[in-house]
């Protein structure tokens, strides 16, 4: 062997340097995406701070000192219309994320672990149902519920969320993945209704399949416009994003609502945080692992 083979790399082996800075690449373009989507984030909380005079006059980043001001204005706005309107955010999204959960849960499970005819039809047709997009249902929806009288109502904003294609069919898969069929079968033997099996077995197993689709769900319904903007009549059941659409809209004749908005956008992004934080230690994966010895 010649003495230039033998320093030769070997065929295959990736160079050090090489490896550092194909990884350096992803990580780079991770923290850009970061940005740009915190960016957002950030210009409205400097912003939020800053009185009607500084709102336009000071740099981008620089904090004001209008915060507080801000804060009284916006609850003394109509008297106090904007809290009234959070409570509606938080009766539609945490009612309607709940029993979405609930029905993604069980029509998952149901999907996963039992066999009836049809199954694979219903399954094809969930399918279908994640590519529809929302926007597209929103009109039949409204035709559909005025005809039944709950156009107006908070019914109209609640019952087109509980049913989630979306949900469904994580729960399908999580369920398929996580619950074994073997577990399910040594509870029946030992004398588990179905009922008892789905509510002490199968759906603890799929916890963090739950805590993911409430939290989709929750902030689905948290940051929904269109829906309630068509079904809603009466401010005083318009969630925030419709709220703060009619002061956006008022603002043009009224420069001054341009803070209460901004601040009322900050005080929006608050719960969606909080919750995050507050259910991440739900997600943990291989819940199952132990149930069933190998």
């Amino acid at each position: 062997m010649t003495r230039a083979n033998a320093t030769a790399p070997a065929a295959g082996t990736a160079r050090p340097g090489r490896r550092r800075a194909y990884g350096a690449a992803p990580t780079a373009v991770l923290l850009l995406g970061a940005l740009y989507c915190l960016f957002p984030v950030a210009w409205v909380l400097v912003a939020a701070t800053k009185s009607r005079a500084e709102l336009f006059t000071t740099s981008t980043l620089l904090p004001g000192t209008g915060l507080l001001a801000n804060l009284a204005d916006l609850a003394a706005y109509r008297d106090g219309v904007f809290w009234l309107w959070m409570l509606n955010t938080v009766l539609y999204a945490g009612v309607g994320a709940l029993l979405s959960t609930a029905v993604s849960a069980v029509s998952g499970y149901a999907l996963a672990k039992f066999r009836f005819p049809g199954r694979g039809l219903a399954f094809n047709l969930l399918l279908g149902g994640v590519l529809v997009p929302a926007v597209v249902l929103a009109v039949p929806q409204y035709l559909l519920l005025s005809k039944a009288g709950l156009a107006g109502t908070y019914w109209s904003v609640l019952l087109p969320q509980i049913l989630s294609p979306y949900g469904i069919y994580l729960a399908r898969v999580y369920a398929a993945a996580a619950i074994p069929d073997a577990l399910l079968e040594a509870a029946r033997i030992d004398g588990a209704t179905e009922g008892r099996l789905a509510l002490n077995v199968a759906l603890p197993l799929m916890l963090p399949a739950m805590v993911t689709i409430f939290l989709f769900q929750f902030v689905a319904i948290w940051t929904n416009f269109l829906l309630p903007f068509i079904m809603l009549g009466d401010d005083h059941r318009f969630p925030m994003t419709v709220g703060l659409y009619t002061m956006l809209a008022a603002g043009a004749n009224q420069p001054s609502l341009y803070n209460l908005i901004i601040t009322g956008t900050l005080l929006s992004l608050i719960p969606l945080v909080a919750l995050f934080l507050t259910m991440q230690r739900y997600w943990r994966t291989d819940l199952s692992s132990g149930s069933v010895k190998n």
